[in-house]
């Protein structure tokens, strides 16, 4: 009998393709919708270790289902200094297990059931009234689809086995020998990094195996390939983000490609494993079923789902020791003096274990505090470009703006109900100095670009100098209150010019200065006058509480049931809100 090529093959396999992929992601929208701003603020809280890496990737891969979007969150987490190298590298290994188990779900023989749920899902998401509910069916919904997809392509594939020309190339591509075990999986790694989702890659795999156009063992080497066609998507990802970034993109393709190296080596005694295995769920995939007068094999998308399961969890085990090395090699990629420059992304004192104790916490926030001051001063040594200092004032931004939040959500927790209320304002104290100081980062890292970006004469050249060493001077007490000053300046600048005078240099006094570039160096100097005014606050903030009586007060038991009302300069609720 003749097959109608475009009717019986080309429709249902190109749709079911279609239903498939758009059940993946109407799945992964909705549950991400749902909860994927949790589910980053877990991962960056829980990838402390690689045990715990290993365990969240997998975890949230395993709700999320996509591994593709688990890797590309964790090389965005580490680009902003969130997660280090280390854990990422274990979350990877985490995300790739996490996403067999959708593999797994798949393999169940759901599909006549797929456009029932489809339909009853599809009606709620149209019906439903909150976000919730229509987040909660979009995720359902695309779970049905996924099956309706793979019954589509499952039965749209099956006269294909009617086709002797395509039979032909086919058997071509037999897993019974080495050489065709690397071309299955080559070709199958082509394909899923063209279609960017692996999970697809292996639901066609499935549909194939099912209607019996592949041999299960070639089946399971497609499988096999779907695994390292996934990195490219990570590698795209990370193509213009920082160097940390890169290497955990290339640290999903290190492990995938280590692991599918060390599966194809031992390809054939696994798939002898994966027979004495399929004994516990139904028997031989090989073995058909005939249905409606035709030979399916039911089996073979259960021996997929299986061997990717139990594949990505023996790559982990054996490459999980090895966390520590691959840290070490990728560190070594793209390495350059600009790496030992300090982090400022990652606070340094800001340990969790002292939340509970105020006398030891308030010092850790002090230090941390001076340490994002320090982090802003460094935008003055940019615009000078000082070698030693990131090169980039907006990724220098970045990692001082991440460390402010961090200062603040550490000071925030540090509220109780039962807290006396000079402790309560030293606590406001201290966050208010981090909003300040942020709103002071902001100023300074303004002047760096403006600095970098345009192009000065000489003349202008030197007022610029002028202005920056004012703001040193300026900066300078603050850096080092409490200890002897150590000026960021040489000898011989004590002298601090009023910005009037500057402004007025500027504009008349020195014929020097290009009248082009006269607009910008007044706005330069404005920017500098409100970043003295923020440096003001920050003295004044330190000075509205006695933190060093509080602080002794706390340590040795005694507490007031009231405190003086902070005195505060006039117009600080104003500049407050501004910031």
């Amino acid at each position: 009998m003749e097959v109608d090529i475009f009717k019986e093959i080309i429709v249902p396999v190109i749709g079911g393709l279609g239903v498939f992929m758009l059940g993946l992601e109407f799945m992964a929208n909705g549950i991400q919708a749902l909860s994927v701003n949790k589910m980053r603020e877990w991962l960056a809280k829980m990838a402390g270790t690689p045990a715990k890496g290993v365990l969240a990737g997998t975890l949230i891969t395993g709700i999320i289902q996509s591994s593709t979007a688990m890797t590309v969150m964790t090389v965005g987490l580490v680009n902003a200094g969130v997660i280090a190298l280390r854990p990422a590298i274990s979350v990877i290994m985490g995300a790739n297990i996490g996403t067999t188990l959708g593999n797994g779900l798949i393999a169940l023989p759901l599909g006549p059931l797929g456009l029932l749920f489809g339909g009853i899902f599809g009606l709620i998401y149209v019906f439903g009234k909150t976000d919730r509910v229509r987040n909660i069916a979009l995720a359902c919904l695309g779970f049905a689809l996924i099956f309706y997809g793979l019954n589509l392509m499952t039965g749209g594939l099956k006269p294909l086995k009617d086709m002797p020309e395509v039979m032909s190339v086919l058997s071509s591509l037999d897993a019974s020998t080495f050489p065709g075990v690397i071309a299955c999986a080559l070709i199958a790694a082509l394909v899923t990094a063209m279609i960017h989702s692996s999970s697809a890659t292996i639901g066609i795999v499935m549909g194939l195996g099912a209607s019996g156009v592949l041999p299960w063992q070639t089946a399971i080497a497609f499988a096999i390939g779907a695994d390292l066609g996934t990195t490219i998507t990570s590698w795209m990802a990370s193509l213009n983000l920082t160097k940390n970034a890169k290497r955990a993109a290339y640290a999903h393709i290190g492990f995938n490609f280590i692991g599918v190296t060390v599966v194809l080596l031992l390809f054939f005694p696994a798939i002898e494993v994966l027979k004495w295995g399929m004994g516990f769920f139904g028997g031989d995939p090989g073995t058909p079923v005939v249905v409606d007068g035709k030979e399916t094999f039911p089996l073979v998308p259960v021996a997929v789902g299986i061997f990717s399961i139990v594949f990505n969890i023996f790559n982990v085990l054996i490459l999980y020791p090895f966390v520590g090395a691959f840290e070490r090699v990728l560190s070594r990629i793209g390495h350059s003096s600009e790496e030992d420059i300090e982090d400022y992304s990652v606070p340094r004192y800001l340990d969790r274990k002292l939340i509970d104790s105020f006398v030891s916490a308030v010092p850790a926030v002090e230090q941390e505090t001076r340490r994002q001051l320090q982090a802003a001063a460094l935008f003055l040594d940019i615009a000078r470009d000082k070698p030693g200092v990131p090169k980039d004032p907006g990724e220098h931004h970045t990692a001082t703006d991440l460390l402010g939040r961090d200062i603040r959500s550490y000071s925030a927790a540090l509220f109780h109900e039962d807290m006396p209320r000079e402790q309560l304002d030293l606590v406001a104290s201290l966050i208010e100095e981090v909003d300040f100081t942020g709103s002071l980062s902001e100023t300074l890292h303004q002047i760096a670009r403006r600095v970098k970006r345009s192009e000065f004469s000489d003349p202008s050249r030197a007022f610029i100098d002028e202005a920056l060493d004012r703001l040193d001077q300026s900066l300078t007490p603050l850096l080092f209150a409490g200890d002897a000053p150590e000026p960021r300046l040489p000898a011989g600048h004590s002298k601090v010019e009023p910005i009037e005078s500057l402004r007025w240099r500027i504009l008349e006094r020195d014929r020097r200065v290009p009248a082009a570039e006269k607009g910008a160096l007044l706005a330069l100097l404005g920017s500098i006058e409100r970043a003295e005014g923020m440096i003001k606050r920050i003295e004044d903030e330190r000075a509205s509480v006695d933190r060093a009586t509080i602080l002794s007060d706390a340590r040795e038991g005694r507490a007031h049931s009231t405190a003086p009302d902070r005195a505060r300069p006039e117009g600080e609720g104003e500049v407050a809100l501004a910031t």
